[in-house]
């Protein structure tokens, strides 16, 4: 599962990009609605929104706003328009395949913009289905494993029904079944540990690798995907190296 932990210091990345552009309530607003909607609103029965809303607090978003976001996603709240969460499929240029989340009121605003910036880096849309088989939806949590113990992480992952524990670089990850998120979830709490990334990815099932500066090509058409107000994640099946990164950074 090599590339997975620098795809979560992408996303890092991302999170502190998403506050500088004041988008970040946005985006929590729309995930908190979406997993009240998939499993009702009461945090303690529902692992995804008490991931949601530990999220929420945690970037100081005012109580208010998450049990508007809560009550508009259970129907108790009629505020705003109906939000929908879609997956489209594309290719970002050199062939690198994509899943882009989506949470979205406007389904033709959300594909234009995607096509936009796809053809703008040398990419595609794709058929639904056509990308898709090279993912695999799965379970996924990661944290800094600081001074916890690596065997006992990997033996309570094994046991709560994790298939791939990796320890890079001074990050945990761990990746399962998606009918394994609450059991992995759970535990994890139980043993006073908070992931900093926990919810349900499309994780790929082979990842490519590209010269460093077609990679940071392709990382630059992902960013402007996800810097887009109707996209939650974007996916992807490339291997991003140490080298790439540092251009990244450089840039």
């Amino acid at each position: 599962m090599s590339g997975h932990s620098h795809w979560a210091t992408i996303r890092r990345k991302k999170g502190a990009a998403d506050a500088k552009r004041g988008q970040v309530f946005t985006r929590l607003a729309r995930e908190i609605v979406m997993a009240a909607r998939e499993g009702g609103g009461d945090p303690d029965s529902n692992v995804r929104l008490q991931l949601a809303v530990e999220r929420a607090r945690a970037q100081n978003m005012p109580k208010d706003n998450i049990e508007r976001a809560i009550k508009r996603g259970t129907g108790e709240s009629k505020d705003g328009n109906v939000l929908e969460e879609i997956y489209y499929e594309g290719y970002a240029g050199h062939g690198v395949a994509l899943m882009i989340e989506c949470v979205t009121d406007n389904r033709n605003r959300a594909v234009s913009e995607i096509r936009h910036l796809l053809t703008r880096g040398g990419g595609t849309m794709a058929e639904a289905g056509s990308v898709g088989w090279q993912f695999t939806r799965s379970a996924y949590f990661a944290f800094p494993l600081g001074n916890k113990d690596q065997d006992s992480i990997f033996e309570l992952a094994v046991e709560a029904g994790a298939n791939d524990i990796t320890f890079d670089d001074g990050e945990v990850e761990i990746v399962g079944p998606v009918e394994s998120f609450k059991t992995i979830s759970n535990r994890l709490h139980s043993a006073g540990i908070q992931p900093e990334e926990a919810g349900l990815r499309m994780i790929p099932n082979q990842e490519i690798d590209l010269e460093t500066d077609a990679t940071v090509q392709v990382m630059k058409t992902i960013e402007a995907l996800e810097e887009l107000d109707d996209v939650q994640n974007v996916f992807s099946n490339l291997r991003v190296s140490e080298e790439a990164m540092a251009a990244l950074d450089a840039d």
